[in-house]
C-alpha cells in the first residue's frame, strides 16, 4: 500500500479548510451572542447587579449571560417563555474551563506529585460539596433563578443547584471578559474559598473504611439498605455497613451515596475507637 504524503498544494488547502471552518464557528458564535443581547434583563439589573459584580469581583458587560447562568431548569416552568433558557449549557462550558484552571493550578503547585495523585488533588476541589461551599460563602443563592420545589430543596441543604451555577457563572465571565478574568475568578475567588473549607483532603470514607479494614486482614466492608422513606422527590435512605457479620456503622443521607458515605465514616470513628496498638486483634470487632 503507497503512503500518502500530502503536497504543498494539499496542506494549503487543508489549512485554508481549517481556517474556513474556524471563521464560520467564530460568526456564528458571535451572532448568537447578538441575538441573545438582545433579550431584555430582568433580574440582574440594579442593585443586584452591583451585589452580584461584588460578589465575583467582576465587571459585568453583558448580564444577560449572569442572568442565564443563574436560572434553574425549574424556572421555566415558573415562566413558560420559550425565549428563557436555563443554565444547563453555561454550566458544560463552563465545567471543561474549570477542570483546565484547576489542572494546570495543581500542576505548577505540586511540582513533586504523580499523576496519579494531582487527579485526586482535582477531584476534591473539583466535586458539588466545594463549588456548593463557594457559592454559599459568596451567598450567590440571593441572585438564583427557580421553582419553588427547587428553592425548597436548595434550604434543605442540596448542593447540585448552587454547583452548577457556579460552572455555569464561570462560564459566563468566560464569554463576558475572556478566559484571563475566567481564570482570575476561579483562583482569586473559588479556590481560597475551598482551601479555607479544607476540602483538599480525602473525605471518601468508604475508601478510608476499606483501606482500614484490610489492612488489618478484614474482607472488605459490605453496605445494606435498612429503610428507605419519604416521597420520590424527597427520598431518605438508612445504610447499615458490616465487616464480616458485624454491624460497625449506621448512616442516612438524600441518596444511597450520602448514606453509605456517612455510615462509613461512623464505622470508622467507631473501629479506630475500639482498638489500641495493645488490643487483641480478635476483640477489633466486638
Amino acid at each position: 500500500m503507497r503512503s500518502f504524503r500530502p503536497t504543498e498544494k494539499s496542506v494549503t488547502d487543508i489549512v485554508r479548510s481549517l481556517y474556513s471552518g474556524l471563521v464560520r464557528f467564530t460568526m456564528r458564535r458571535v451572532e448568537t451572542l447578538r441575538r441573545k443581547a438582545k433579550r431584555p434583563v430582568e433580574h440582574i439589573v440594579g442593585d443586584r447587579r452591583a451585589a452580584l459584580e461584588q460578589a465575583l469581583g467582576v465587571t459585568i458587560a453583558q448580564p444577560y449571560l449572569y442572568e442565564e447562568a443563574l436560572t434553574h431548569r425549574s424556572y421555566l416552568q415558573v415562566k413558560n417563555d420559550p425565549a428563557i433558557q436555563s443554565n444547563e449549557r453555561l454550566e458544560f462550558l463552563g465545567d471543561a474551563i474549570l477542570g483546565m484552571v484547576i489542572a494546570e493550578y495543581l500542576f505548577h503547585h505540586h511540582e513533586d506529585v504523580a499523576e496519579g495523585e494531582l487527579t485526586k488533588m482535582r477531584s476534591w476541589l473539583v466535586n458539588k460539596r466545594s463549588l456548593a461551599i463557594c457559592a454559599r460563602k459568596l451567598q450567590l443563592d440571593r441572585f438564583m433563578l427557580m421553582s419553588y420545589s427547587a428553592a425548597n430543596a436548595l434550604a434543605r441543604g442540596s448542593d447540585s443547584v448552587l454547583a452548577d451555577a457556579v460552572e455555569a457563572l464561570i462560564a459566563a465571565v468566560y464569554l463576558d471578559r475572556g478566559f484571563d478574568a475566567a481564570r482570575r475568578f476561579i483562583e482569586e475567588r473559588l479556590l481560597p474559598l475551598m482551601l479555607e473549607e479544607r476540602v483538599m483532603h480525602d473525605t471518601n470514607f468508604k475508601s478510608l473504611l476499606l483501606e482500614h479494614v484490610q489492612a488489618r486482614g478484614y474482607s472488605a466492608p459490605r453496605y445494606h439498605v435498612i429503610e428507605e422513606r419519604g416521597p420520590d422527590h424527597e427520598k431518605q435512605f438508612t445504610v447499615a455497613v458490616y465487616v464480616g457479620s458485624t454491624s460497625v456503622g449506621i448512616g442516612t443521607g438524600r441518596n444511597k451515596k450520602e448514606a453509605e458515605q456517612n455510615a462509613a465514616r461512623q464505622a470508622l470513628e467507631y473501629l479506630k475507637s475500639r482498638i489500641t496498638p495493645t488490643t487483641d486483634p480478635e476483640e477489633y470487632l466486638r
